[in-house]
């Protein structure tokens, strides 16, 4: 091929990779694209091509975004490392930025750099690993693994909510999917929180264990599955006007599921009950702050 047919093809496969690299491409990509180190060079001094990290640049101008940023980072890396931990769970769109970008690498003694932490991860399997936004990252379930090696329960459990929000994962998939992930640091606490969230009684078990809390709260025994204005309700007081629902402990309802809560409570609100939810989490977890309700309830209501 004639040297100027060279530089084209060249410089187009430069164009093209940052293009897909949210503006940025390594010095080894350059160097596969046909560019010599001299090339390199010049296109530094020229100021088509700006340094980013240690051998990696930005291609035409040297504001990043954040992708730009989050894929910079793992291409300071050896081959075939990925964004993780909180970056990772970031770019998935489930929990919020850190100032400091999180990368996991498979090689011994990761090198590290300012404002990149690298995690060595040599246990970790392609069926791990995938990509989002054209950025190489851990899966959404090892993401999620590894934010619960960091976290609280509390911000773990919104990371799961935004999960099944976004539809990258529900509740119980992702229980199932953690007998494969067994011994690997952050199971234990994420199977803790999910094991409470998809947490459920029986009916028999629920009724027992609600109507002991009903019994604390100064209640008298309700009527149990009765129907009431067109709909079956779990706990009814008549000569209180209030009913009680148990609900499932899915984060994802569907809408046809959301649409049939609003009319029922609808209805008895036209019809001048006051209708309370409880999750069978709150029951078998939360028996306190349920009891405080029902008492805050029959005050308002006697």
């Amino acid at each position: 091929m004639p040297e100027k047919r060279r530089r084209t093809a060249a410089a187009g496969g430069v164009w093209g990779l940052a293009e897909r690299q949210h503006g940025v491409v390594s010095r080894r990509q350059l160097l596969d694209t046909g560019l010599s180190s001299s090339a390199i060079q010049r296109r530094i001094a020229s100021r088509r091509l700006h340094p980013v990290a240690q051998g990696v640049y930005a291609v035409g101008r040297p504001e990043l975004t954040i992708h730009g940023r989050w894929m910079a980072a793992v291409l300071t890396a050896p081959a075939g490392a990925v964004l993780s931990h909180r970056s990772a769970a970031a770019l998935w769109g489930v929990a919020p930025l850190t100032h400091v970008i999180e990368i996991s690498v498979f090689s011994a003694a990761p090198q590290q750099r300012r404002g990149i932490r690298a995690h060595r991860r040599p246990t970790l399997r392609p069926c791990d690993l995938g990509e989002h936004e054209g950025i190489p990252v851990t899966g959404v379930v090892q993401t999620l693994i590894d934010l619960a090696s960091q976290l609280a329960a509390p911000r773990i459990e919104r990371a799961v909510n935004e999960a099944d929000r976004l539809d990258l994962i529900d509740p119980d998939a992702l229980r199932a999917a953690l007998e494969d992930h067994r011994g690997r640091i952050g199971v234990a606490r994420l199977r803790s929180v999910l094991d409470r969230r998809v947490f459920r009684l029986t009916d028999s078990d629920l009724e027992r264990m609600f109507l002991a809390l009903v019994g604390r709260a100064g209640l008298p025994v309700p009527r149990t599955r009765q129907w009431l204005n067109g709909f079956r309700v779990d706990f009814h007081w008549p000569d209180l006007g209030l009913v009680v629902e148990t609900d499932g402990l899915r984060y994802h309802r569907t809408p046809a599921q959301q649409a049939r809560d609003r009319r029922r409570d609808q209805a008895h609100a036209v019809a001048g009950v006051l209708a309370l939810r409880f999750t069978h989490e709150q029951v078998r977890f939360e028996p306190d702050e349920v009891i405080a309700t029902l008492a805050a309830a029959v005050a308002r209501l006697s």
